[in-house]
């Protein structure tokens, strides 16, 4: 079972927020399949999600979008991954927060 959301087209802010809410309602009360980590290629970061509210609050917080942890490098592909395929990448887990 492929727990990931990877896109092959480009995401946009919006998808990533239906994703999340997607993955929050089919996980219920199982931890493993909420939303964990996202992954960002850097040029999608400077085009589309640099704009989202995801400053670091602090250096160990790290960038977190809706508190989902973010990884943002050249060689990554735009996913969401659920907390059961990030392992510690995406730690530590916060619950997701609303949309502001």
């Amino acid at each position: 079972m492929r727990l990931s959301q990877r896109y092959a087209a480009v995401m946009i802010p919006d998808d990533l927020h239906a994703q999340f809410d997607a993955m929050r309602a089919a996980a219920a009360a199982e931890d493993s399949r909420k939303p964990g980590l996202i992954t960002i290629q850097t040029v999608e970061w400077i085009e589309r999600f640099y704009a989202e509210d995801a400053k670091p609050k602090t250096i160990a917080d790290g960038i977190r979008i809706r508190d989902i942890k973010v990884s943002i490098s050249a060689h990554a592909t735009t996913a969401v991954f659920m907390r059961g395929e990030a392992g510690e990448r995406g730690e530590p887990y916060r619950d997701l927060q609303p949309r502001a």
